[in-house]
């Protein structure tokens, strides 16, 4: 395809040329008029001539007086430099200014003497033989008395007239080449003028194509320029607006995808990735690379939603499905896939949302596991107690011994229950206030804490032979509720006393440290392999269930610690070894 030209080189050319061809038919006009008129001028000048070498030898030419004729006309040509010539009505030559008439030949078929002799003036420019050059004659009917006696005719040469307009032509030309030279330049200022606004539009219409719809163009011209300007302008601005308007709702498209907590993928009829938020990206694994335009199995290599995205994409309807998705950690995915179409409710695709329902999993998983918990635990009291009332029942009550063992047992076994009871609605309680809202906690000095909870724990630590020594800051306060935060720090020392040797010692401190509040219990009993150690603080899990419902535990009193110092926004941790006792420490923040 041919390059277009610019506008400047398609106007130039054209007005250029036009205004040539206008100079060149003005410049012929001209010349051709000049010649014109001074053949006009000269035509009248021998026409006055003629008239008067008519007027004065008409009488003359009537009595035939040749000679007397040819050296008056001689004498009259020579003063007014004009070829005089009379002719007789049968064409003879009866006088010349400048041959001798019996030399010239009969001038009867001369166009102008033809007409002369007519009664008519007679004008012709043809070439002289005679002379040997071109003349102009002027020939007039010598009447007297209304009769025609013959004709009078006036010659100049047309060398003069000639040499004038030879003259004259260069000037015209040099006058015609310095007008097409004004007329180019003219003609060239003319087409810039008319094509710059159309450039400026251009360069305009090129910024708006970039985005830059800022800065309005300048358009300057005639009228109609202006107002196309001004209707790029608006456009322009109106454009600006639309694109602000798209760019504003993709945004906050884009800020409801990045803020659910739900992925979101949106796929083609080729499976190509459309659109993948951040909550998607944090699930698979996706790398911050735009994935926009790729193939799923190359951005997401899980074959289960592979195949989900293809069902969606093959079904009318809405899909639902859950997918388990097994890596370092297992993923529960509740995925929904609905139909996409265009503006033109085309389909397009399938839009899939992806709830992350491993949480409610898991709860699943741990409400059974606390129900087959708390069953096996209630069971096991409960079946004693049965055990001991049917021995009773079926005469052991009769002996006294054996009706005592049997009532210690049910007392024991009903003392066990009623800790068990006692440890699940503790532990309902500090969850339900959490729930609520969270506990209301206040500024408030922890050594009347951390000492009332030693004092709670005196009568268990003498029964079994164990000192509690307890040390804390001066001053040491910190947000706290000190009921909950008491309930805490006695199931920690109740369990430091019962894990210690006889004669042992428990640990109880309190201190500050880089905005936090530490509070720790040790002992020195007989530790914690490190495998237990991350399930301690799990609802009935216990390293040695022997060991701990000989020694009276439930196995939630760690798990009410847990809860209770998330309550006050801290945390819980243990450092413990077989044979070298465990530390149990509570951070709190102080701010």
């Amino acid at each position: 395809m041919m390059k277009a030209r610019r506008l400047l080189w398609q106007l130039y050319p054209s007005y250029l040329l036009l205004i040539l061809l206008l100079l060149l038919a003005v410049t012929w006009y001209v010349s051709v008029e000049l010649r014109a008129f001074h053949y006009q001028q000269t035509k009248l000048d021998l026409r006055a001539r003629t008239t008067l070498v008519e007027q004065q030898l008409a009488s003359r030419i009537a009595h035939a007086q040749g000679g007397q004729l040819d050296s008056l006309i001689r004498r009259l040509g020579e003063k007014s430099g004009t070829r005089i010539t009379i002719i007789l009505p049968d064409g003879q030559v009866l006088a010349d200014s400048r041959e001798a008439p019996h030399l010239m030949d009969n001038h009867r078929t001369r166009p102008e003497i033809a007409r002369a002799l007519k009664g008519e003036e007679g004008v012709s420019i043809r070439f002289s033989n005679t002379l040997g050059q071109t003349l102009m004659y002027v020939a007039k009917p010598a009447v007297v008395d209304g009769r025609i006696i013959g004709c009078v005719r006036t010659a100049i040469p047309m060398t003069a007239v000639e040499r004038t307009l030879s003259s004259i032509y260069p000037k015209i030309a040099g006058g015609g080449l310095l007008i097409a030279v004004l007329a180019a330049i003219g003609c060239l200022w003319l087409s810039r003028r008319l094509s710059q606004p159309l450039e400026q539009m251009e360069m305009g219409a090129q910024r708006f194509a970039r985005g830059e719809l800022a800065l309005p163009l300048n358009v300057s011209g005639s009228k109609e320029m202006r107002r196309l300007g001004e209707a790029m302008n608006q456009m322009a601005k109106e454009l600006a607006q639309r694109i602000e308007m798209v760019s504003d709702q993709r945004n906050e498209i884009e800020a409801v995808l990045a803020s659910m907590s739900e992925g979101v993928l949106a796929v083609d009829n080729e499976e190509r990735i459309l659109r993948l938020n951040q909550a998607a990206k944090s699930l698979f694994a996706v790398s911050d690379n735009p994935p926009q335009g790729k193939q799923i199995q190359e951005v997401i290599r899980q074959a289960d939603l592979q195949l989900f995205v293809r069902r969606a994409l093959s079904s009318v309807e809405r899909t639902e499905e859950e997918l388990v998705f097994r890596g370092r950690q297992e993923c529960y995915l509740h995925a929904v896939g609905s139909p996409l179409y265009s503006a033109a409710r085309e389909r397009i695709g399938v839009l899939v949302v992806l709830h992350d329902v491993t949480r409610l999993r898991r709860l699943e998983s741990l409400r059974r596991d606390f129900v087959a918990n708390v069953s096996h635990e209630l069971k096991t009291p409960i079946t004693a107690i049965s055990g001991a009332v049917e021995t009773l029942l079926d005469g052991g009550a009769e002996d006294a011994d054996t009706a005592e063992k049997f009532l210690r047992i049910t007392s024991k076994q009903a003392d066990r229950l009623n800790a068990l009871v006692e440890d699940l609605l503790d532990l309902s309680r500090i969850e339900q206030g959490g729930a609520e809202g969270g506990w209301v906690l206040t500024r408030e000095p922890i050594a009347p804490v951390l000492e009332s909870a030693r004092q709670a724990c005196d009568a268990l630590a003498k029964k079994a032979d164990v000192e509690i020594t307890s040390t804390c800051q001066e001053q040491l306060v910190a947000r706290i509720h000190p009921p909950l935060l008491e309930q805490a720090v006695v199931n920690l020392l109740s369990n430091a006393i019962k894990y210690s040797n006889p004669g042992g010692r428990v640990v109880l401190e309190a201190l500050s440290r880089d905005e936090m509040v530490i509070i720790k219990v040790q002992d020195y009993g007989c530790g914690i392999e490190e495998k237990h150690q991350a399930r301690l603080f799990e609802r009935f899990y216990r390293v040695d269930k022997a060991r701990s419902r000989q020694l009276g535990g439930t196995g939630l009193g760690l798990a009410i610690v847990k809860h209770a110092v998330q309550a006050h926004r801290g945390e819980v941790t243990v450092v413990s070894q077989p044979g070298s006792g465990s530390t149990f420490t509570i951070l709190l923040p102080n701010r």
